[in-house]
């Protein structure tokens, strides 16, 4: 147990390292192609994610959307890309390669679908390397560019949102 919130506290100060760099100015291109991180535990309906990117005009193909639970789950056959806690290591160290492999691409776009105040889904969303980062209000507002305050089950709500705001910004 003790272990367990000294990990927790290795990988938020390695979050605050990541999120204290200065980032690349947002670029003003299209949305192309769009990741999704969501909290498994708390939304469980990825076509949701599907008809957005659909409505945002990114095709099926260059859409990604990877899932995260907090408990390992044999049931949860639906998802090709489900990762636990014990996928992510020390001073956030990424311990699969497929988890890796996501975190890598660099997505035009990136939804941080989650409520949670869970440190690992926010060190999936830091470490990403997405042009643009998409959330829900959380207690950190450095993870995301641009933040839609709904509730997760407000869905419409947060598909209007996100097309009323990346329209403004010339994104779609």
């Amino acid at each position: 147990m003790i272990l367990k919130g000294f990990k927790e506290n290795s990988i938020k100060k390695y979050i605050n390292k990541l999120l204290s760099k200065e980032r690349e100015n947002v670029a003003d291109s299209k949305i192309v192609s769009l990741g999704v991180i969501l909290n498994i535990d708390e939304t469980d309906d990825f076509e949701w994610f599907k008809v957005l990117a659909k409505s945002l005009n990114v095709h099926h193909n260059k859409l990604k959307i990877i899932a995260f639970s907090t408990q390992k789950n044999d049931t949860l056959k639906s998802w090709d890309d489900c990762y636990y806690p014990i996928d992510i290591g020390w001073r956030g160290a990424i311990k699969n390669a497929g988890l890796q492999s996501f975190l890598d691409m660099k997505f035009d776009a990136l939804i941080s679908y989650y409520e949670a105040d869970i440190t690992e889904l926010k060190l999936l969303t830091a470490m990403s390397k997405a042009q643009f980062k998409i959330g829900i209000l959380q207690s950190d507002e450095r993870i995301n560019d641009l933040i839609v305050h709904t509730k997760l089950k407000d869905f419409n709500v947060f598909k209007s949102e996100i097309f009323k705001y990346l329209t403004v910004l010339n994104k779609i």
